[in-house]
């Protein structure tokens, strides 16, 4: 206890410096430990995969036939920061987006851990619309999902609608989200995810959509939301958008960590790979 309550003199130098240090040290957000995500996939012969035939077996307690695994992501191993921009790449089918998915704790570890600080906001879900409702009433809703209050809604209602554009070419913003195109809907979840800062934000292809403006604004919204303190991981197949909204890259193939560093070095092997 008396080590707990010395004072500390300004002359401490060692002190002093040590504290510094710590406080300059970077903060972890997540950390994925030797990470391993297993997709099971249930009746794969002829009539297995009904609801039917899965009651059938839960019913008889008998053993299910027809399981196929796909190891999704191997031993995957890695820390983010606070305050970094983290791009992930690979081809197709390389687990880029079952990565943020377990990171979001949508996906159990098969083995390994994913440990985070703060609520990960997986983009799409977190602020998931409905089609049946106006796009008025999903700003609220997506706010509300996010954990803002309405008074948070209702002060940033104007400015998510301008970011999205949804308006510029009529009053979309009232009418039911099923009269959206793909694109307006992307944009209007971007738009709800983006007016909160977030200790993890994780984005999944979202600035594949709109125009290059719209693309623009939300490259400027990611760099602000890395310098507010919190952690972006950005998956995209545009490595334009990944050189200019993120400081470090993650390269996954065939479910595998390949590269974890600096943008252009990863970019560079990940381009000379696949002309190759």
């Amino acid at each position: 206890m008396a080590d707990m309550t010395r004072t500390t003199h300004a002359t401490d130098t060692t002190e002093v410096a040590g504290t510094a240090e710590a406080a300059a040290a970077p903060v972890p957000t997540v950390i994925a430990d030797d990470l391993h995500i297993v997709y099971r996939v249930y009746g794969t012969g002829a009539g297995k995969g009904s609801a039917t035939a899965a009651l059938n077996r839960i019913l008889r307690r008998g053993p299910a036939t027809g399981v196929r695994e796909v190891h999704a992501v191997k031993g995957v191993t890695f820390t983010a920061h606070r305050g970094e921009s983290i791009g992930l790449i690979g081809s197709n089918g390389s687990g880029k987006s079952t990565l943020l998915q377990a990171i979001a704790g949508l996906l159990p570890a098969e083995r390994g851990r994913v440990y985070t600080h703060g609520q990960p906001s997986l983009l799409g879900v977190n602020a998931a619309l409905m089609n049946d409702l106006t796009g008025e009433k999903n700003v609220l809703l997506g706010g509300l999902a996010m954990g803002m209050s309405r008074e948070q809604v209702r002060s940033r209602y104007d400015g998510i609608v301008d970011f999205s554009g949804i308006n510029e070419k009529g009053d979309f913003i009232s009418l039911p989200m099923r009269t959206y195109s793909s694109g307006m809907a992307a944009r209007l979840r971007f738009s709800i995810a983006a007016a909160k800062d977030h200790d993890v934000l994780l984005i999944d292809e979202a600035l594949a959509t709109g125009d290059r403006r719209f693309q623009k604004r939300s490259e400027a919204r990611i760099r602000e939301l890395r310098e507010e303190a919190g952690t972006v991981f950005l998956v995209s197949h545009n490595n334009n958008s990944i050189r200019d909204t993120c400081d470090r890259v993650l390269w996954l193939e065939r479910g595998t960590l390949r590269m974890d560093g600096p943008t252009e070095e990863v970019l560079a092997a990940y381009e000379a790979f696949t002309h190759s």
